[in-house]
């Protein structure tokens, strides 16, 4: 390590000078992006736990969320279509499915788009972005590591609906496969798997587009992007929960029944 010597003109720094020197240097470095940094973990940190916790709930009480109850009803929709040959309702159901990720894919690349234009233009809206910004630094390498984290975020949106499309495009082909009592190509239960991780892509999609509100925010601020992760976690869970009376009938129409829960995979809720 090369060590650097404090010197005035005509005079060496003594101890003393040289130690708050350094403490002043240190503390202009560092401590301007603390806050960032302590708000964007903070908030990373609360929207992960939030994941996991409705994650396990799904697990152990499908009912407890959309997201479970919907898994159910896919699995029942698709052993009905093979069992009955609904081909027809089959493609238009799909065909839906798949129009909604291909649209929000795109919208995510728009977005992307954006945010690379204003990359290259941040240095001229640094100070009408800023004007909210009470507390945090107004450093200039703080902005473009805020839209960088931005432009990543869209782009994961993007890859999980790119990717829920492939799923769907993958379950057209596999839930018209001949399903008789003579011959039984492909299972309703995997037929099922699959379309529940196309759901689960598309949900992933759409979080992504949700954790863009708070960093949007993040422009203004560290605090704002604290807050508004807070505000939007509390509104993701409201939509998330089954409302009480469907998850009463849910539990009063499968008690004694095994309402498909045996055939659903863990990772598909």
């Amino acid at each position: 390590m090369v060590a650097v010597r404090l010197t005035r003109p005509g005079k060496m720094l003594d101890h003393y000078e040289q130690e708050a020197l350094k403490t002043m240097l240190h503390d202009f470095i560092v401590y301007p992006h603390m806050l960032d940094a302590v708000c964007f973990f903070a908030s990373s940190a609360l929207f992960l736990a939030y994941l996991r916790f409705i994650r396990r709930k799904s697990r152990n009480n499908p009912a407890y969320t959309v997201q479970g109850i919907s898994s159910l009803a896919r699995l029942a929709w698709v052993k009905s279509v093979m069992e009955e040959g609904k081909d027809i309702l089959a493609v238009q159901t799909l065909r839906n499915s798949t129009m909604a990720s291909t649209f929000l894919a795109s919208t995510a690349i728009l977005l992307a788009g954006g945010v690379l234009t204003l990359l290259a233009q941040s240095d001229k809206l640094r100070t009408a972005w800023q004007t909210l910004n009470f507390i945090g630094v107004e450093h200039e390498s703080v902005l473009p590591v805020k839209l960088v984290i931005l432009l990543v975020d869209l782009f994961a949106a993007f890859f999980f609906f790119a990717s829920s499309i492939r799923y769907y495009n993958h379950v057209g082909y596999m839930i018209n496969a001949p399903y008789t009592a003579s011959e039984r190509v492909m299972s309703p239960r995997v037929v099922a798997g699959q379309l529940n991780r196309a759901a689960h892509h598309y949900r992933m999609g759409l979080r992504g587009f949700y954790t863009m509100v708070p960093l949007v925010f993040w422009i203004f601020g560290p605090l704002f992007l604290f807050f508004s992760t807070i505000a939007m976690i509390m509104i993701v869970s409201h939509l998330d929960r089954t409302p009480p009376a469907v998850e009463q009938d849910f539990h009063r129409e499968c008690d004694g029944a095994a309402c498909f829960l045996d055939d659903l995979d863990d990772r598909d809720v």
